[in-house]
């Protein structure tokens, strides 16, 4: 079947996959792992390294012997990472690229420069027979996992995102298998605990076109089967808005980065037993890039070691499961991370909770010593047990000034300062981010699409390597139109000063 392309797609499409070395000789795939450590610099991995050789005793500050962790074994090169309006991308930018193969502007989710849906290459693979999953730490409406299956002019977008991830409003209707992670209130209408104005539940939507639903993690061990999976098609809810941070997660409630990856990969197995087609799934360490923001040690090391214990589980799953691969890069470093001269992870092992955890029950304190409370009860989680009057004060100045998230960033900075650790900026930065992979075919994947990179060239990889069609899947989607489903075109030049108006306040 023939479809029209605009030339743009075309020229762009031959321009990418001729970019891929040795494009003719990528290694064939039948499965796809990708994998986002948001946020997540070079000197992110610096940090968790040391801190895990110092904690677990392997080395001192004064005697460093920091060896190899997790992702390290697996580098194969660096991603460059600019927006097509900005060379300091937010995370919709970075993920369209990364999921569709083009540059766009920031705020944009799935759709190019002029706001025209562009399919991800999580859609041409369901065009082509794999099943499809996505998870996330983050809302599973937030930008990453959004670019791989909707197409809205802004980020922002979520209850629109959320529509089309479940099919209600996608021209493919419910085709995603699998989807793990937060974000709850994007799904249910403000009647039943959510954010969604026009009154529709897509979770009782979902359940109609057939998903097994689980809320929490009771539900979810409720669900699971033997072997370690669930029902196809399934959909988890595990938070309302992001799932906690690694160092607060309750395993009682929500489940690990680690217990849903596992458990997506048995699930997917399961189903595409028999088939030529496998599966493709993208999986997203979110709140590495959220502690980033906060400039939140604690919270950013956690969640790199998570991350990395994600990526050695993921590369034995491969190591069992040749015909399956594994990539893995960040959407754009955040909080322009430094660690220098007078860097020690030791008082980032004294906090027990993240600095948000700590702000949210400040916020909630209803008693009549607002400073005692903050002082003796909250600080000590946080490593800052013998804080100075002047320091408590200071700290709850800026809460009473600016507010939750200022204070948040404030107590982040104060443990830092004890770290040796430098924040530049609570935003994001341009720096080249690591590319890591692993496959069976090592050297033919590190030939075809290692060293320096665009990040608009992982995709292309992952295209030849599954041998599904983005061009193909792109016209289908066009086909339907570009009108409500992708919003209105008229309101893009706003979208646009507003979404990089946010990335220089060092939002996203």
């Amino acid at each position: 079947m023939l479809y029209r392309l605009s030339s743009v797609i075309v020229a762009g499409a031959l321009v990418l996959l001729g970019s891929v070395n040795g494009a003719s000789c990528v290694p064939r795939a039948r499965s796809f792992i990708y994998v986002v450590p948001d946020g997540y610099g070079p000197v992110s991995q610096t940090m968790a390294r040391d801190y895990e050789s110092i904690m677990t005793g392997k080395s001192t500050p004064e005697r460093p012997n920091s060896a190899q962790i997790g992702v390290d074994e697996m580098l194969i090169g660096t991603v460059r990472t600019q927006a097509s309006d900005n060379l300091v991308t937010d995370s919709a930018a970075s993920a369209t690229a990364f999921a569709c193969g083009i540059k766009t502007y920031n705020g944009a989710i799935g759709v190019d420069d002029d706001g025209k849906p562009v399919a991800s290459v999580l859609e041409a693979a369901h065009l082509s027979g794999f099943k499809t999953g996505l998870i996330a730490t983050s809302r599973i409406t937030h930008a990453t996992p959004a670019c791989y299956c909707s197409h809205v002019l802004s980020r922002d977008s979520e209850n629109e995102i959320a529509a089309q991830q479940i099919g209600q409003t996608h021209p493919f209707g419910a085709y995603l298998d699998l989807i793990l992670g937060g974000g709850r209130r994007q799904y249910l209408p403000r009647s039943a605990g959510g954010q969604r104005t026009d009154g529709v539940d897509l979770v009782a939507w979902a359940k109609e076109k057939g998903y097994q639903y689980a809320a929490d993690r009771a539900a979810l061990d409720a669900a699971t089967v033997t072997g370690g999976r669930v029902p196809l098609p399934f959909l988890g809810l595990f938070a309302s808005s992001h799932m906690a941070y690694e160092l607060d997660r309750d395993g009682a409630k929500e489940p690990s980065l680690l217990d849903m990856t596992k458990l997506a990969l048995a699930s997917l197995e399961e189903a595409s037993k028999g088939s030529q087609q496998g599966y493709f799934i993208m999986i997203e360490a979110s709140r590495i890039d959220h502690a980033g923001h906060s400039n939140d040690g604690p919270g950013h090391v956690h969640d790199i070691l998570m991350y990395n214990q994600v990526m050695t589980h993921l590369k034995e799953h491969v190591a069992a499961h040749p015909d399956t691969q594994l990539l893995s890069a960040a959407d754009h470093e955040c909080g322009g991370l430094t660690l220098p001269g007078r860097w020690d992870p030791r008082p980032l092992a004294a906090a027990t909770r993240t600095s948000e955890h700590l702000v949210n029950l400040l916020a909630a304190y209803k008693g009549g010593d607002q400073r005692g409370y903050f002082k003796t009860e909250l600080l000590p989680q946080y490593g800052l047990a013998d804080a100075t009057d002047a320091a408590t004060d200071a700290l709850l100045a800026t809460y009473k000034a600016r507010g939750s998230t200022a204070l948040v960033v404030a107590m982040g900075q104060e443990l830092a300062r004890r770290a040796g650790i430098d924040w530049s900026t609570t935003g994001h930065t341009s720096v080249d981010v690591n590319l890591y992979g692993a496959a069976k075919a090592q050297a033919g994947m590190a030939a075809a699409i290692g060293g320096n990179r665009d990040n608009t060239e992982l995709p292309r990889y992952v295209e030849r390597a599954l041998g599904v069609n983005m061009a193909n899947a792109t016209a289908r989607l066009r086909a339907h139109g570009e009108g409500a489903w992708v919003q209105r075109r008229d309101e893009l030049p706003a979208i646009k000063r507003a979404a990089n108006l946010a990335a220089w306040n060092h939002m996203h």
